[in-house]
């Protein structure tokens, strides 16, 4: 079993940032990739960024230029630099760790956009 422990979500204006951290219970060395999701009430939960074990990075098209996902093995963290935030990123963000041996997920921090 794999932990994750997001935190760094609360209430910000329009235009400003927050970075999210994801702390994981076990090296992530082996993570095939790691990411963070969002949800809203009545949407399904969608793929924000993802980091490959290599460094590779993949973005949504409505995050591109203002969201950068970024990890650090030896500290077992994950994080996710987002600026220039918008209302419509408001939102649950979750921390997503994949292995060979399994899926996991933290259990969210709430980021809340509004003047």
């Amino acid at each position: 079993q794999v932990q994750l422990v997001e935190s760094g979500g609360g209430l910000v204006q329009p235009g400003g940032s927050l970075r999210l951290s994801c702390a994981a219970s076990r090296s992530i060395f082996s993570a095939n990739a790691m990411g963070w999701y969002r949800s809203t009430p009545g949407k399904e939960r969608e793929m924000v960024a993802m980091i490959s074990s290599g460094g590779d990075t993949n973005y949504v098209d409505f995050v591109k230029g203002r969201f950068t996902i970024s990890r650090v093995n030896i500290q077992r963290m994950v994080y996710l630099q987002m600026n220039n935030l918008k209302p419509e990123d408001t939102a649950v963000y979750y921390c997503n760790v994949r292995y060979d041996t399994g899926n996991y997920w933290g259990k969210g921090t709430l980021v809340t956009v509004s003047s």
